[in-house]
């Protein structure tokens, strides 16, 4: 199933997207996707039987419809640091030996489609698709071959960066990855039934117009169970969390010279099989 959440910022409501692409209200089903409906597996299954009882009368949702983020406000959101192979090679970092692990804030989450602040004072605003999976069943020591029983599903992700307040400040990363509006997720969660395989889906973004991005997950160095494995050493795994696996090559930094974002610019971005998104960017004063 793909789940969607629709409707003005801090008002969204539960959806899906139908085989079509189009988009129905689900509020009738009683929950919106968050830690209440992912920590429980059997409500994967209720909404199916909703679906099926009610696709013909469900409320139609308009295409023109403001997209929200497709996971109600995480508990967490966990990235993952140059876990790509040729992106390792492009920053010219050595293979991590263990997964470089960091927070960035939920506040930073927003629509898929929505404007993308280029934070005060910043000079160095830069992009990163990526693929995201959504945690379904605590997770907690939990070994590498039951891990992806774990997963409730994948989500598209723009890891937005300001390089200069990530590399140059000092510090942890996350003050460089939490500004407001650097963390578009959607257009839609994909249940894990839907990825047959979640480590070989072509990778791309493009800024006005141009492509920047073209990569495949099979370029990971940590996989996704492996990473719930060792993620959940170090701390517990809750329903709904959110952990992002890391970018190809072609972010703005890696160019010579670098290219960093500026007002205006248009970001379109997609996984196969989780659709697009696409952020304009304006300045921090004008969201």
């Amino acid at each position: 199933m793909k789940l969607i959440r629709f409707g003005a910022r801090g008002e969204e409501k539960p959806g899906l997207q139908l085989e079509d692409g189009s988009w129905i209200d689900a509020s009738g089903f009683g929950m919106d996707w968050d830690f209440e409906f992912f920590a429980d597996p059997a409500q994967l299954e209720r909404l199916k039987s909703w679906l099926d009882e009610n696709e013909a009368s469900a409320p139609r949702v308009s295409s023109e419809t403001r997209l929200g983020s497709a996971v109600a406000r995480p508990g967490k959101l966990i990235c993952i640091g140059l876990n790509f192979s040729d992106h390792a090679e492009e920053a010219g970092m050595p293979i991590p030996e263990e997964p470089i692990v960091f927070f960035k804030a939920t506040s930073a989450i927003v629509g898929p489609n929505d404007p993308v602040a280029i934070p005060r004072d910043s000079e160095k605003t830069d992009w990163e698709v990526e693929l995201a999976f959504v945690v379904g069943k605590k997770a907690s020591y939990v070994p590498e071959d039951e891990a992806l029983e774990h997963v409730a599903g994948y989500v598209l992700h723009n890891d937005y960066s300001e390089r200069e307040f990530q590399l140059e400040r000092g510090g942890q990363w996350v003050k460089g990855k939490s500004c407001d509006t650097f963390a578009p997720l959607g257009p839609f969660v994909a249940t894990s039934d839907e990825i047959a395989d979640p480590e070989n889906l072509a990778m791309w973004l493009k800024v006005n117009g141009e492509t920047k991005q073209d990569g495949n997950s099979s370029k990971l160095i940590f996989g996704i169970a492996h990473l719930v494995s060792y993620l959940s050493r170090f701390m517990t795994l809750e329903p709904g969390d959110v952990v992002s696996t890391g970018t190809p090559p072609g972010v703005g930094m890696g160019f010579n010279p670098p290219q960093f974002m500026k007002k205006g610019d248009v970001v379109e971005l997609g996984i196969e099989g989780l659709g697009s998104s696409s952020q304009t960017a304006v300045a921090w004063d004008e969201v």
